[in-house]
């Protein structure tokens, strides 16, 4: 007999309601293969759905596999963060002062405070600046000159970003891609907010945009491995302080909101979590 497992749809990143990063996760799923999970994912279609099965680590809270609908992924921001609000909604209880997830990555530290959940930013496995030809590239499946490019950096911390510094938040909004030069390529932009003109709700302005190939080009609502390495490349480097918030996902009506705080030691990407869906799935 099949046996239903809890399913809940949560809404990641959400400022107000609807307007964040859907994720679907699905619990107790030890027992699904990867092949099952991968059908799963495609059939949610989702960016990302994710399985809690039971830790391998013995320091780790629970074990949580990412998968797209294509593929599966070592680590993901929104993913982690959701994870973590369900298998707290279902009950679970962390062996110290932080939830401590286990996923492809290795252990990823999550608190939870003040309403919100918070991962600790894991180590990039690509950092520094990226070459001319990449930026030109770059700034070309942009439909941008790469003098419109302040800087770039690798941002690679499992999804393989390149990080592109624009001018500003208006820059960064006006930019429409050309997704036939993509290339493959996944590209974040940053830009900061005028206070003047932009408010004081946010301080940057992100939008994560990428391409499977052949024309199909796709943008994040909200990123939040994205914008861990974009903190990890601004805290680190004087160009962003130690606490901030980051706005995305304006172009696609979205309205998400990433909390960014520098605390001992570690640079913490959180945000708000709710649950939209709570029901049982039958594999």
């Amino acid at each position: 007999m099949t046996t239903a497992l809890p399913f809940l749809q949560v809404d990641v990143f959400a400022s107000t309601a609807f307007r964040g990063n859907p994720l679907a996760v699905i619990a107790g799923a030890d027992a699904l293969s990867a092949a099952q999970m991968a059908q799963i994912a495609n059939w949610t279609n989702l960016s990302e759905t994710t399985f809690i099965l039971k830790p391998r680590d013995p320091q780790a809270d629970y074990h949580v596999r990412i998968f797209t609908p294509h593929g599966e992924l070592p680590f993901a921001g929104h993913p982690t963060l959701g994870t973590a609000h369900v298998w707290r909604t279902l009950g679970g209880q962390p062996k110290s002062d932080v939830i401590m997830q286990e996923c492809g990555v290795g252990l990823v530290p999550v608190r939870e405070r003040e309403g919100r959940f918070s991962f600790a930013a894991p180590p990039r496995r690509r950092s520094g600046p990226a070459d001319a030809a990449t930026v030109a590239k770059a700034a070309a499946a942009l439909r941008l000159n790469a003098g419109d490019v302040i800087a770039a950096e690798w941002a690679d911390n499992g999804p393989g970003w390149l990080a592109l510094r624009l001018r500003s938040r208006e820059a960064v909004l006006a930019v429409q891609p050309d997704w036939n030069a993509f290339d493959g390529m996944k590209l974040g932009l940053v830009g900061a907010w005028d206070p003047a003109r932009d408010g004081d709700a946010a301080q940057f302005e992100v939008r994560a945009l990428y391409s499977e190939g052949n024309g199909r080009g796709f943008e994040d609502p909200v990123t939040g491995s994205l914008n861990a390495a974009i903190a990890q490349w601004l805290i680190g480097g004087g160009f962003a302080p130690s606490h901030y918030i980051a706005s995305q996902g304006a172009v696609l009506g979205r309205a998400g909101r990433v909390f960014v705080e520098q605390d001992e030691g570690n640079i913490w990407i959180g945000g708000t979590v709710v649950t939209r869906i709570h029901g049982t799935i039958t594999p």
